[in-house]
């Protein structure tokens, strides 16, 4: 791993919110921050309507796959983002936790995505002010 500060955004499924989270903190960050995704129970693909919305905005996360997190992965991360996994989210000591109450965008339209998709945006633009990593965007 780099030197980087390393993300990783967990979830149930793997396949809306911690994706589209992951896929906004990669374009945003442009490699200054390491991000990971995974879930507790992850599902057989990717969200279509995360990938429509987020491919919206000018980001592809169609290539991404829905993965189950390991013991590695967690201990790896310097920030934990859970998003509606619960107590299915793995709880390390020393690591920072931060649990986004986001709706669940499975089986919903592209329409339905579209807010949840943007809220995320805006919290993954908070955490990189935490984090002190600037957009990288114009």
């Amino acid at each position: 791993m780099s030197d980087n500060p390393t993300v990783l955004f967990l979830c149930v499924h793997n396949a809306g919110r911690s994706q589209m989270a992951a896929g906004w903190l990669r374009h945003l960050a442009d490699g200054r921050i390491d991000v990971l995704s995974a879930g507790s129970a992850p599902a057989d693909a990717i969200n279509p309507s995360a990938v429509e919305a987020m491919e919206e905005k000018g980001i592809d996360i169609s290539d991404q796959e829905p993965k189950t997190w390991t013991d590695a992965t967690v201990e790896v991360a310097d920030v934990i983002v859970s998003m509606g996994c619960g107590d299915a989210c793995p709880v390390l000591p020393g690591k920072r936790y931060l649990d986004w109450e986001l709706e669940d965008p499975a089986g919903k339209g592209v329409d339905s995505v579209r807010p949840i998709r943007d809220d995320i945006e805006q919290r993954v633009r908070g955490l990189m002010v935490e984090l002190g990593v600037g957009p990288a965007e114009a």
